[in-house]
């Protein structure tokens, strides 16, 4: 049996957890006329989630000042899809920053404002199973909210799921994905071609730089290609060179050294989208 701590509204409130100390409860009618201090049987709530920290709880609390009920409901829906599609407990942030992100662009939408994402294609390819996920949703809330949603919102939903799944702040996984759109157009302007995004090379490049800048900032890089770095700086100086710039790129914007193993990958995926 769990004892009600504060009511949040009619259908939403805090209650103590014999397990969890404070969990969120949703259900309609659920905290109607309930006081704290009550009791309230668990099996009767819709939605149960952990807010352990005071921080969440009082973000929590801000996003159902002007955030309706049904779309709380929704939007708990969709967050129980994604654990059930990765088998996995998300980190509690997610209801209120994928809630409140969702929240504003469905109204910037019924507003007439367009979404644009010009890192769509490098969301998809960094992280395929979280952008297919975010799809799911998307279709989901299409339906249930008779929207249109714009498919640039795909790839921001996935990111958000990305953060939520690997604990990573939201900021950190934006900066990246960032960081490899820059990379690209770096690379388009040296050389002086226009990568199709199609390309199977292209889709090589931007996995690699997406594990490297992870290697790099765990800092789990133990590779040495002294010899292999010698022939291909003889054999491919434009593509080397090219490596070199887009490791200082790297450099300065993840602020931690990269070893010189990189421009020996960085000049092969490069010599070959040269050639398309």
């Amino acid at each position: 049996m769990l004892t009600v701590k504060k009511v949040l509204n009619n259908n939403v409130l805090i209650a103590e957890h014999p397990e969890y100390a404070e969990v969120i409860l949703i259900g309609k009618g659920l905290g109607f006329g309930k006081k704290p201090g009550e009791e309230v049987a668990g099996e009767v709530a819709e939605k149960f989630f952990v807010l352990k920290e005071e921080k969440e709880q009082e973000q929590y609390k801000q996003l159902l000042d002007y955030v309706d009920e049904a779309f709380i409901g929704l939007m708990n829906d969709v967050i129980s899809m994604i654990e059930e599609r990765f088998k996995l407990r998300l980190h509690e942030h997610i209801h209120i920053a994928l809630t409140d992100h969702l929240f504003y662009a469905i109204k910037r939408i019924h507003q007439g404002f367009d979404i644009k994402n010009p890192f769509l294609p490098e969301t998809e390819l960094a992280y395929p199973d979280e952008f297919e996920m975010a799809q799911t949703i998307i279709q989901h809330m299409n339906q249930e909210l008779k929207i249109n949603i714009p498919e640039g919102e795909i790839g921001f939903v996935a990111l958000h799921i990305h953060s939520a799944l690997t604990r990573r702040p939201l900021q950190e996984v934006n900066r990246h994905t960032r960081l490899i759109s820059e990379l690209v157009g770096v690379i388009e302007s040296s050389l002086g071609i226009s990568i199709d995004r199609k390309d199977v090379d292209y889709l090589r490049l931007v996995r690699h730089l997406h594990h490297a800048i992870e290697r790099i900032n765990k800092e789990k890089y133990e590779d040495n290609q002294e010899a292999l770095k010698s022939v291909l700086q003889s054999e491919y100086p434009v593509c080397y060179n090219l490596s070199w710039k887009l490791i200082k790129i790297m450099q300065q914007a993840l602020r931690k050294t990269v070893p010189d193993a990189e421009a020996v990958y960085l000049t092969l995926h490069l010599q070959r989208l040269s050639k398309q």
